[in-house]
């Protein structure tokens, strides 16, 4: 299992020439090991088919000593992920704007119950107004997954783009911003935030660039062509199997 897991982040990080360079090949072992790791939850690795994590970590270029913010972490599925890869040597910044615990009081517990458990001890929580978050240090990559579209609908555009100028202020210059989210039908994204927990892509790209971002890339590796893009994402018809939308951007130094 382990050695299928590497070859797939391998493949996936490979250059153009076939040979991939040496620093993609530490992190895709480093995923590997992650992936695999004892310590992770039976019921993390029961997702593991659905959210593919070998994929997603090594489009995000996650590396072991990086320091990475996991904006709105929810129950800390990627967390843990981002804390093996990133070892001893890195850290794992879990953020929480607290204008979100005004709406969901405990939208933080399952965090600071992973941030306390042996074997996360590079794991901190932050939570702080979304205008104040700042993490000590420069952060390489900032991930937030299907969570852009409960800002944009249930705190605003303005909120959405202020928590992208937010992400750019805590990256260092040349680091990465992933967004994750639920594909909504094009132009729908007045409506659908709120209604069928999903946001246009094209809304998500535009307000990031807006904010300084440069668009770095796209994945389909959460595409699902079969998805009518009409059903609340948890639907059973749907749920686990919406089509997603991946995007990388990167603050321009």
């Amino acid at each position: 299992m382990n050695r299928l897991i590497l070859a797939c982040c391998l493949a996936l990080t490979a250059s153009t020439s076939g040979a991939a360079p040496a620093a993609a090949q530490g992190g895709s072992a480093a995923i590997a090991a992650a992936i695999a790791a004892p310590l992770r939850p039976a019921a993390d690795t029961a997702r593991d088919g659905d959210r593919k994590p070998a994929a997603l970590l090594t489009f995000a270029e996650v590396m072991p000593g990086q320091r990475i913010g996991d904006l709105l972490p929810g129950g800390g599925y990627f967390t843990r992920l981002f804390s093996a890869v990133a070892g001893a040597k890195g850290h794992i910044y879990a953020i929480i704007p607290a204008e979100l615990l005004v709406k969901m009081a405990k939208a933080a517990d399952p965090v600071d119950a992973l941030a306390a458990q042996p074997g996360y001890a590079n794991v901190s929580v932050i939570k702080a107004p979304l205008a104040t978050l700042a993490p000590p240090v420069p952060l390489d990559v900032v991930w937030t997954s299907q969570n852009y579209h409960d800002v944009y609908g249930f705190f605003g555009a303005d909120a959405a783009a202020a928590m992208d100028a937010t992400v750019y202020r805590m990256l260092r210059p040349g680091g990465l911003f992933i967004v994750v989210d639920h594909a909504a039908l094009p132009g729908a994204s007045a409506t659908a935030p709120t209604t069928l927990h999903r946001i246009d892509r094209a809304t998500v790209k535009a307000q990031v660039i807006a904010a300084g971002f440069v668009f770095a890339g796209s994945s389909n590796v959460l595409a699902n062509p079969a998805d009518a893009h009409d059903l609340k994402v948890f639907d059973p018809a749907i749920r686990g199997h919406t089509d997603q939308f991946v995007m990388k951007f990167r603050k321009p130094g």
